[in-house]
């Protein structure tokens, strides 16, 4: 929950208004307005189907909206395809599959980005992802092929590869639900630790718990719509709307 170390706190990174987005008559996404803050954590919750995920994914343009505005680090997402590479530049994502390549260790997962896009030189790549696999917590694996790791070492890997970029904002897509319980907290503990250093993050995610360690802000989705947005104490004690009521009565039962 620290801002990012000299930022100024009331400067919005990311910029979404009036967000809309249709596949063909299924109306996804009903005019979402959201700002998040440098430095800041805001986790999105809500029922499968809600739009959380097709939310997250439109602000590097995996997914594409058609109505509205995004402004990115200041770059407005637009059809520009230079617009959508200096976002990306800037914006690192975690899914839910871990996406590795599985012919490549988990060291040359890690440094394919900054040799192929920032163009550094093998030996600088290779330095700075021993420090981000150490970050992460499996130095000891960097060799090994992706087949050989576990899932929660894969989605590590995964977290060390996007890093790597250097990028000022972390998107997470239900980092944790592809995971076997053993494996969540390992995965959470990372990205507890990223919070706490002051990375600008937009998580997508059911796992309460870190919900409330982690967050400076909760949005609840439900049918492409923001119900509700409060801090986690808000929300977990004195939630304000019946869905977020129902919602949260149902996840934290389990």
């Amino acid at each position: 929950m620290a801002q990012a170390n000299g930022a100024n706190p009331s400067e919005h990174i990311i910029v979404c208004h009036g967000v809309h987005k249709w596949y063909d008559d299924f109306h996804a996404l009903k005019g979402i307005d959201l700002t998040v803050d440098v430095g800041e954590v805001v986790i999105i919750f809500g029922p499968s189907g809600s739009g959380k995920s097709t939310f997250i994914r439109t602000i590097n343009r995996l997914e594409e909206h058609q109505q509205g505005d995004i402004i990115v680090d200041g770059i407005q997402l637009s059809h520009d395809i230079r617009n959508i590479e200096a976002i990306r530049r800037e914006v690192g994502m975690v899914f839910q599959q871990f996406n590795l390549f599985p012919h490549l260790t988990a060291l040359q997962n890690v440094t394919l980005g900054p040799i192929w896009v920032r163009r550094w030189p093998k030996q600088r790549a290779e330095k700075v992802a021993m420090q981000l696999l150490e970050r992460v917590g499996i130095p000891e694996q960097a060799r090994k092929f992706p087949a050989q790791l576990s899932g929660g070492q894969q989605q590590r890997v995964a977290i060390a590869r996007a890093l790597a970029m250097q990028p000022k904002i972390m998107l997470f897509d239900e980092p944790t639900s592809a995971l076997d319980p053993e494996m969540i907290k390992e995965v959470l503990d990372v990205m507890e630790e990223l919070a706490d250093s002051g990375m600008t993050m937009l998580v997508v995610t059911h796992e309460m718990g870190f919900a409330r360690a982690a967050a400076d802000r909760l949005v609840f989705f439900d049918e492409g719509v923001i119900v509700e947005a409060g801090t986690p104490e808000q929300i977990f004690t004195n939630p304000q709307e019946e869905r977020t009521k129902l919602f949260l009565s149902q996840i934290l039962q389990h």
